[in-house]
This record gives C-alpha cells, structure tokens and sequence, in this order.
C-alpha cells in the first residue's frame, strides 16, 4: 500500500471563521504559498462567504489528508450534501463566542445521518466573550437532539484559534501552530485506503462535476476500491440502470489546492476523471460491465422559484452580449450539469421564459450575477415558494429563523415577524441582547432582510434554514410600501428627483436613465405613484426668493440583485444587464396596467 490517505471535510456556520482555518492549515503544510485563499472565486472575496465546494490536499507526517471546503449558508446545501457523501470524517468549526448556529445544526445533521463521526473545533477562543465550555455545551445538546449515537456523542474537540494558525488540545496549552489539529486528524478519522479496498474492483463516485475547455466535462470522484490507470476504459452507471462507456483522456489529484496530473488513481483518493462526457454527480463509474451500483447521491428539493425571460424593455440590448433566449437556455443547461439544486423547466409558456426553481434568494441571486458578469442580458418575475398538495391539504415550506438582537430592538422584531405568520419558538436575554427563535412560512421572510437591518439599525443578527413543509399560513402582506412609476423616458434632473424624494425612498440617482413604467422608488404611503422625474425647472426672466437654494438630494437606495428580489411586486419585472439592475412594472403603459387590473 502507498501512502495512507484520510478524506476530510470541514463543515460551520457562515461566520464561524471556516476558511481562515483552512487556509491556516494549507499555510503550515507548505501546501500554498502566503496571501493565498480557498475562497478563490470573486463573488466569494467580494461577500466573504464560500459559495463552491473546493478540494485540498496536504500531506503531514507521511500522510495524504484530502481536504474539502464546505459552504456556510444554507442555500448552498446541496453543495454539502453530495461532498458530505466522499469523505470520512467532518470538522465542525464552531465560534465560541456565538455557539451552533442554524447551519451547524443543518450540516451536522446530514453528518450524522450518513454515520460520520465530527471532530468538534471551538474556534475564535481569543475572543472577549469566549466561552468554551458553554459552546462545547450548546454542541453536545445539539448532537443529542439531533439523534447522535453515543458513539458519535463521545466527540473529540479542539481549541482554535483561526487567524493566528494555532490549535490547542487544552485551552491553557502552548499555542504554537496546527499540529495538534492535524495529529488529531491522523488519530480519529479513518483511513480510505486499506489493503482490500486497494485490492478490489474500481468503484468511484462523482461528487462534483467541472467543465474545461480543453477536456470538456470533468467528474470529481470519491474511489472507493480498485485503481485506475491514465487510458483506461471504465463504465458509468446511471441510477436508472443505464450503462455507458468511455476511455479516461486525463486523470489528475490534488495537492495544495492545484490539480496535479497523474498517472493512476487509487482507492481513497479524491481524483478528477476526463473523458466521460456524460455522467452526473451520483452516477456510479466502474472499471467493467459487473460492478454493483452505489446509491444515488439526494439532494433536497427547491423550495422557490421564478422565471427568467428575454430582455424586452425599451433599454433591451445595450449593454448584454448574451441577450437571446437559446443563449440564455444553454447558460441555464450548462449550470444544471455542476449545480444540483437547481432546478429548470425548459417546457414553460412561450420560446422565451424559462421556470428556474432554487433553495433560496441567495443560491438564484449568486447565478444571475454571475451570468451578468458573462455578458448575459435578462429579466426576472417575482420569487415564489413552491407549494406541495399531501393528503388533500396545501402544504409550504417553513423555515427556522434565529434572531440575535440588542434588547431595545426586540419589539420591532417580534412585530415585524408577527405580521409574516412567524411565531416565537424560544427566546433567551444575555449581557443585553436577546436571541430568539421564531418558525414561519418562507413566503414571509421574502423581502424581509432590509427590513430588518432597518429595525435593528443594523446591529442585529439573521439566520434562517428550511425546516420541511407545513399546512399553508394563509394569507401575508408582502409590503407596506407601493412603487413610484416614471411617465416619461429620459435622463432624470436634481430638481424633479428633489421633490419626489419627500414622497418615498428612491432607487436611481440624478442623471440616470429611465423609460416609461420603470419603477424608480418606493412610496410612503403604499399607493402607487405614476410620476416625472425629468422635468427640469420652469425658468422665467423675473426672481424669486429662495430661487437659488441649493439642491441636497438624499442618498437613495440603488438596487442590487438581491434587494430587488427582496423589493419587487407581483406585476414587476427585475431587469439585468452587465451594467444595470432596474425594476419595471410588466405592462409599461399607465393605460395596459390599469386594463390588466
């Protein structure tokens, strides 16, 4: 047997501090250089979250360790899934100032299922208000509820210090470097490569899928037994009992995070296989026509959806470059093949609009920036969460919201959340701030993010994950606030924007470009408003006092893809482009809109 191998993945909540550790980790073994970072994709550094499942290798002490960075937010669940089912052995980073989170409980959860046994990391002790010990007790209480073995119970654990690269398996020990973290991986997680597992038939699985444009379609395989050399022929199985065969072009592992060329693969190791040009994360590859199939990998199922439409507003096709619908339907088949909680139908009314179902805002709101910064061009319809009839009763999604607080922010919140069909769960006062636990229909939280970044004044703390399908809440006011419509298409002045501001909040700035039935802000009062925002001032030859006072326009609120999904209404359209994001009412004219009414 070569070197051993040990398969990790590292599983926390969005702010836990995850990659930090990561990276910390990588940095020790050599295996990057300084300045380096796994959240490598530019949307991931922008947010400062990890939206991709990434592969590591390092090796310590004459082992291969395969690490696997897992997102931190919920939407991305089916990205944790489908990794969660290619390795041995989690690590579940935990802050130990804020304790488990709605993510931790939903990762751990997918863990424990599949019979893993997590390595409990408390990171961030150096904070001011660490507290280890109740942390590593709000974690046991969560392994219990969610069913853990007492096998799984007895959790090894580790203290951590992310950004500083130390780990510690006592709080008072020296803190040096990661080794006690890595010493500690080599003694609990399994190794993936025994001597039968090497001397088997080669089984692999796909856990992830890539595309270059030299190679064409790359799988990201778990190999569970056998090995596999560079020209071969294997066999892909798919769930339904199809079989296909293809001959590898390429076959590479990792080390660090680079990919490395190699010559042949073996059980244990997580590789990439070029040359199957159609397998599926899930399918099963085999080294001859009578391997035994593994299970299918599962994901959960979308909870919402919206469609995507061609681009048809006056400004249509100024700025995109991909703007037709069969560029936008090959975009769309193209992210099926690597994103699996996604969802698309193709079949939808007319040539142009496509039916896209997701697992939240964020997970459809990461692939429409993306295909704008390709050069894509589109319009989308307001999110909807996706009902289910069981047993003759009308079922949707609920989700579990953790709200942490100042106290004087409390009431606002419970109000606010109330009137969404939310109900409190829990609630728990600490040094002045309040954590609540509410359960209520996903409709309900759909806009609901700015506001209560408003409420809190921005100091509170949001988390939600889906907790299944209930009986439907009924109906729920979406907003308080109605749209203000420009009449006119043109560039927009100070002068009119001035007096408009008074009536609401606004989305564009002076000197912008606007059409007729573009919706430019919002409404105070919740009616809607058809107004001029390019009349410039009425000049005479005679003075008037004040004549001459300077325009002081507010700061208005400019549009992102996400908070015009939070924003927009059931008869509005948000628009798209490379440059833009705009809100437009679906039948521009004042007159269609009335007759559609």
């Amino acid at each position: 047997m070569e070197k051993e191998i040990r398969n990790i993945a590292i599983i926390a909540h969005v702010d836990h501090g995850k990659t930090t550790l990561t990276d910390a980790i990588l940095k020790q073994t050599g295996a990057v250089e300084e300045g380096s970072s796994m959240d490598s994709n530019a949307l991931e550094k922008e947010r400062g979250i990890t939206i991709y499942s990434k592969n590591a290798a390092i090796e310590f002490k004459g082992t291969k360790i395969n690490i696997v960075d897992t997102p931190g937010h919920a939407d991305f669940g089916s990205e944790v899934e489908r990794v969660l089912r290619s390795i041995d052995c989690v690590l579940l980073i935990v802050d130990s100032q804020e304790g488990p989170m709605p993510q931790t409980r939903f990762v751990l959860k997918k863990s424990l299922e599949l019979g893993l046994k997590p390595i409990l990391v408390i990171n961030k002790i150096d904070k001011p208000a660490a507290d280890a010990a109740k942390t590593h007790d709000l974690v046991f209480d969560l392994f219990a509820e969610l069913g853990a073995s007492n096998e799984q119970l007895d959790f090894p654990m580790i203290y951590a210090i992310g950004k500083d690269g130390v780990a510690m398996r006592e709080m008072n020990d020296e803190r040096k470097d990661m080794s006690p973290l890595l010493d500690m991986i080599l003694e609990k997680v399994p190794v993936a490569n025994s001597d039968v597992s090497e001397k088997g038939e080669f089984v692999a699985q796909p856990f992830n899928l890539a595309y270059d444009n030299f190679l064409g379609r790359l799988a990201l395989v778990r190999v569970y037994s056998g090995s596999i050399s560079l020209g071969s022929k294997v066999f892909v199985k798919k769930p339904s009992g199809e079989m296909l065969s293809y001959k590898i072009s390429k076959l590479f592992t990792f080390m660090g995070t680079a990919r490395v060329a190699a010559e042949k693969v073996a059980a244990g190791d997580i590789a990439i296989i070029a040359g199957m040009t159609d397998v599926y994360i899930g399918d099963t590859v085999g080294g001859s026509e009578s391997f035994e199939a593994l299970p299918a990998i599962k994901v959960e199922r979308p909870t919402m959806e919206l469609t995507f439409l061609v681009n048809n507003s006056p400004f249509a096709g100024r700025e995109g470059k991909f703007v037709t619908s069969r560029q936008i339907r090959e975009r769309l088949e193209k992210e099926l093949e690597v994103n699996v909680g996604l969802k698309v139908d193709f079949d939808s009314a007319g040539g142009d609009q496509f039916l896209v179902k997701g697992r939240g805002e964020l997970h459809i709101s990461i692939l429409l920036e993306n295909m704008r910064r390709e050069g894509y061009e589109l319009q989308v319809s307001q999110p909807r969460v996706i009902f289910r009839e069981e047993d003759g009763v009308k079922k949707e999604p609920f989700e579990e919201i953790t709200v942490d607080v100042p106290e004087q922010f409390q009431g606002a919140v419970i109000e606010s959340l109330s009137k969404r069909s939310a109900i409190v769960a829990k609630m728990e006062v600490h040094e002045g701030r309040v954590l609540m636990l509410f359960e209520g229909p996903s409709r309900g939280l759909f806009g609901y993010r700015s506001k209560f970044v408003v409420d809190t004044k921005g100091e509170g703390i949001l988390a939600t994950r889906v907790i299944g399908y209930r009986p439907y809440a009924g109906e729920i006011e979406r907003r308080a606030s109605g749209s203000m419509i420009s009449m006119e298409t043109g560039k927009t002045l100070a002068f009119s924007l001035d007096n408009l501001q008074t009536r609401g909040e606004l989305y564009i700035e002076a000197n912008t470009e606007v059409y007729e039935g573009m919706v430019i802000g919002n409404t105070s009062k919740g009616v809607q408003m058809t107004v001029n925002p390019i009349k410039g001032k009425h000049l005479t030859n005679m003075r008037a006092s004040g004549a001459d006072e300077a325009i002081a326009l507010t700061p208005p609120k400019l549009l992102t893809i996400e908070s015009g999904l939070e924003l927009m209404d059931e008869d509005e359209y948000l628009e798209i482009t490379p440059k833009s994001v705009r809100l437009r009412k679906i039948y521009l004219k004042e007159s269609e809109r009335k007759r559609a009414k």
